[in-house]
C-alpha cells in the first residue's frame, strides 16, 4: 500500500519505507520535510511525531535494522544457550540479512555525501546499539570466571565489535560474490579472531584473517 493509496495515519515504519522508497527513486534525499511530506501526501504533523528532521529519519532506519535484527534473534528458542562467540556470530550473520535485503538503499545511504565521515554519522544510533550487545556479552562472560585475570575489559572489546563491524560493512559493500559468499567467511573470521584474542591465543586465527584479507584487497 503505498502513501497515495493509504487512509490510515502512517505509522513510523510507513514512513521509513516512504523515504526509502523516496531516495531510491530521486537518488537524493527530500531538500526539506515539506517536500517530502506532500509529495507522499503526509501530514507535516504526521511526520514530526516520530521524526524531528531528515537526519533524523536516516538514523531511525539503522536503529530499525538493529532493532528487527535483535527480535529476529529473540525468536531463536536455541539462541539463549549459545556461547557469546556463537551469539556475535549469530548477530552479523542475521544484521547483514536485514541489510541484503535493503542493499540499494544502504548503498545509497552509504554514499550520498562525498564525505565518508559525514555518512557514517547516521550510524550514531547503531554504534550504541553494537556497543551494548558486545559488552552485555563480555559481561555474561566474565560472571562465569572466578579469576580476575581470565576476565576481558567489556569497554575494550565493544568498541573492538563496533571497529570490527564497521571493517565488516565496507567488506559487504565491496562484495561482489554470489550472495555474498565472501562476507560470510570474513565474518566467520574476524568473530573467530576476535574471541582468539581475547582468550590469548591470537597468533593463528590472526594469521589466518590476515591472509584472508591480503587475497581479498590486494591479489
Amino acid at each position: 500500500m503505498t502513501a497515495k493509496t493509504t487512509a490510515k495515519k502512517p505509522s513510523k515504519e510507513n514512513i521509513i519505507s516512504f523515504y526509502m522508497n523516496f531516495v531510491l527513486e530521486h537518488e537524493t534525499v527530500p531538500k526539506s520535510v515539506f517536500k517530502f511530506c506532500k509529495e507522499n501526501k503526509l501530514k507535516e504533523e504526521e511526520f514530526y511525531k516520530y521524526f524531528g528532521s531528515v537526519t533524523g529519519i536516516q538514523k531511525a532506519i539503522w536503529d530499525l535494522f538493529f532493532e528487527n535484527t535483535m527480535n529476529l534473534l529473540a525468536k531463536n528458542k536455541e539462541y539463549q544457550e549459545f556461547s557469546s562467540k556463537d551469539k556475535m556470530l549469530s548477530f552479523f550473520f542475521t544484521f547483514f540479512e536485514m541489510l541484503k535485503l535493503n542493499r540499494s538503499y544502504v548503498l545509497f545511504a552509504l554514499n550520498e555525501d562525498k564525505n565518508p565521515l559525514k555518512n557514517l554519522e547516521q550510524l550514531k544510533g547503531l554504534r550504541t546499539g553494537i556497543r551494548n550487545f558486545a559488552k552485555e556479552l563480555i559481561e555474561e562472560d566474565n560472571s562465569a570466571k572466578i579469576s580476575k585475570i581470565t576476565k576481558h575489559r567489556p569497554g575494550v572489546f565493544s568498541e573492538g565489535a563496533w571497529v570490527q563491524f564497521l571493517f565488516l560493512l565496507k567488506f559487504w559493500v565491496d562484495d561482489t560474490s554470489a550472495d555474498f559468499e565472501k562476507t560470510d567467511i570474513a565474518i566467520e573470521k574476524s568473530v573467530k579472531t576476535v574471541f582468539d584474542v581475547f582468550d590469548n591465543t591470537p597468533l593463528d586465527s590472526i594469521l589466518d584473517f590476515g591472509k584472508f584479507l591480503y587475497k581479498e584487497n590486494f591479489s
